[in-house]
């Protein structure tokens, strides 16, 4: 019962809600090990704490003895799937594909064993396919049925177009579930709708169908929505530690619990005493730093932990502009025509992936300083000289250097 109940823990959806207690009995009645899937399109490789939730518990089923079996969706992928936005997803290249899966696949080893893993692409089934077995897959599933699925359902009355490839992508994704013989597949809540498509195709084939456990999806560092890349609100599984705590200190207040239980691996008992403490008046500063330290302690070590945070504490608690620490950038390195460069040129160059609105924006609000003095024109021209430092946010110290 102690292994059932920490199995649930967090878990926000089981379909159906015995399933899991039957597939365990199951499992343990024929002395096998269960298949865990997790199926992922690598589209976006770049792993973070939304994705830890899921990999997490399935990490305690491979502790438990069962197969991980991580399906990379390379077939899926080539074709664009729906975004659960408004339109579908841009295809990608077999090259890219490639890449992205085993950038992926290393991610995986900061919270799974890789070495106990199995790594499938559905290319391997997908590619074999007549055309008539497409047709008479694609015939076990109704339009009525993907039109339960939310977006399908909203983009059809608002008039909004939907191709023929993005329905069918939910029934090869169910497919995948037949041929791997799935006996529990995991993903977020926005994967219901897919997940339970690999229940009814393998009912369909006559096998014994899939259970579904959905975990809660993560919101991100802007305390809205998901965490996710395409929103620029996460914190990856790869970052280094400095920028790990930084982010953490800067997500909302509101954000504290749900953290807690599901970005941290603190014991149960110390998350009730970590909660208890924030009820009664502690400093939430004080809790972020807690969380920083453990996220950091799980993906590095705990010396860099400890080092983060004396770093977060210097940089950014320490008044005196002069103490901070400055990443030196050569001058060579700044594109520019003359010995003088824009303020929002300059800053584009400096903090990479930001746009010139953002950026813009930044300066306006009095968030850009040049040695200690803070600059609110956008097209200030800035003398590009040795020793210049520059401050552009909350986070980010630089110092030209030759």
């Amino acid at each position: 019962m102690e292994t059932l109940s920490k199995l649930k823990e967090h878990v926000e959806i089981i379909l159906p809600e015995n399933g899991l207690e039957v597939k365990l009995d199951q499992a343990k009645k024929e002395n096998r090990k269960l298949n865990i899937k997790l199926g992922f399109d690598p589209t976006a490789p770049d792993l973070h704490l939304g994705h830890a939730v899921v990999l997490k518990k399935l990490k305690q089923f491979q502790d438990l003895g069962h197969q991980i079996v991580i399906l990379v969706g390379d077939f899926t992928a080539q074709i664009g799937d729906p975004t659960g936005k408004n339109k579908s997803r841009k295809p990608l290249t077999a090259a890219e594909v490639k890449e992205n899966a085993q950038t992926y696949i290393n991610q995986l080893s900061k919270i799974i064993d890789i070495n106990k893993v199995k790594i499938v692409f559905n290319s391997e089934w997908l590619d074999k396919l007549s055309f008539t077995e497409v047709i008479q897959i694609l015939s076990k599933v109704t339009v009525a049925q993907l039109m339960h699925r939310k977006d399908f359902n909203k983009r059809f009355t608002e008039n909004t177009p939907i191709a023929m490839h993005e329905l069918v992508y939910p029934i090869l994704q169910g497919f995948d579930s037949v041929e791997i013989k799935a006996d529990i597949e995991m993903g977020g809540t926005d994967q219901l709708f897919n997940c339970t498509m690999g229940r009814q195709l393998q009912e369909t084939f006559e096998m014994d169908p899939q259970v579904v456990l959905c975990m809660p999806l993560l919101k991100g560092l802007d305390g809205k929505e998901k965490m996710s890349k395409s929103l620029n609100n996460i914190i990856g599984l790869t970052d280094a530690p400095n920028d790990m705590f930084g982010k953490t200190m800067s997500m909302p207040d509101s954000l504290i619990e749900e953290f807690l239980h599901l970005a941290t691996d603190f014991s149960m008992s110390e998350k009730e005493a970590i909660k208890v403490s924030l009820e009664n008046g502690e400093n939430p500063m004080n809790i972020k730093k807690l969380i920083a330290k453990n996220i950091i302690t799980q993906y590095h070590n705990a010396d860099d932990a400890e080092n983060a945070e004396a770093f977060f504490s210097n940089q950014f608690q320490s008044k005196k502009f002069e103490e901070k620490s400055f990443e030196p950038v050569s001058l060579a390195d700044i594109q520019h025509d003359s010995e003088t460069i824009n303020l929002v040129d300059l800053c584009v160059q400096l903090k990479k992936g930001q746009t010139k609105s953002a950026i813009r924006r930044l300066i306006e609000s009095g968030a850009v300083q040049i040695n200690n003095e803070k600059i609110q024109e956008p097209l200030a021209e800035i003398g590009l000289k040795k020793g210049a430092k520059i401050k552009i946010g909350k986070r980010d110290f630089f110092e030209l250097q030759e």
